[in-house]
């Protein structure tokens, strides 16, 4: 009876390092992630970067904001949720203007899904300052001060660091997310937007432990 209370007790005792175990292999690099051969730096060192890089082009950038949103809405505080517009050509820069027009004023919840819906919704072209302008006066934005953060000397730098970021994190496609400038997921890897933010999850825990461990 004791030699069987002994082994009762060694089974319970391994048990959470087992839990942990299977845990830690839930998801492998190089199967539903990749490690960035460079960490990239985030904006804020103090907390746990995700950064998706998506494009108001891409017709799966505008679907992966149904679940997009609503999660990162539940973040806990130590997460800095972050988004990058990927440049790949001259054609996408107004895009990602755009975008920082928004940020910069601080209207991003007013125009960031308006945007995404005249192009794949109402199948508007917009391609232009003009385009923009329209969307964000639609809004309620004055359309002087969009003009002046669209044109403002502080977005050709925050577009060139945009450009910067993407060729960092080696982006093959969009939308992708990157975790602490660590680690890139993507809907190929981690099989859909619901893998994507799963995994995701997963590497933000795992940044937890390693940030926890120092």
């Amino acid at each position: 009876m004791t030699t069987w209370i002994k082994r009762l007790t060694f089974i319970v005792l391994l048990l959470p390092m087992a839990m942990a175990q299977a845990e830690t292999e839930k998801y492998q690099q190089g199967v539903h992630y990749e490690v960035l051969p460079q960490v990239i730096r985030t904006a804020n060192p103090n907390k746990i970067e995700v950064n998706e890089v998506f494009s108001y082009t891409c017709g799966h950038c505008y679907n992966f904001e149904a679940v997009l949103g609503p999660w990162s809405e539940q973040l806990a505080e130590d997460v800095d949720f972050q988004q990058t517009p990927a440049i790949w050509q001259p054609a996408l820069e107004p895009y990602a203007r755009a975008y920082y027009s928004a940020a910069m004023l601080k209207v991003l919840d007013l125009v960031h899904m308006p945007i995404f819906e005249a192009i794949h919704v109402k199948r508007e072209p917009v391609r232009t300052e003009a385009d923009f302008a329209a969307i964000f006066a639609a809004q309620g934005i004055d359309s002087d001060k969009f003009t002046k953060a669209y044109n403002s000397f502080g977005m050709s730098s925050m577009v060139n660091q945009a450009k910067a970021r993407v060729r960092g994190y080696r982006v093959q496609g969009t939308p992708e997310v990157i975790v602490n400038g660590k680690y890139r997921v993507s809907t190929r890897q981690a099989g859909g937007f619901e893998g994507m933010l799963s995994v995701t999850d997963f590497l933000i825990e795992k940044e937890r432990r390693a940030a926890g461990n120092k």
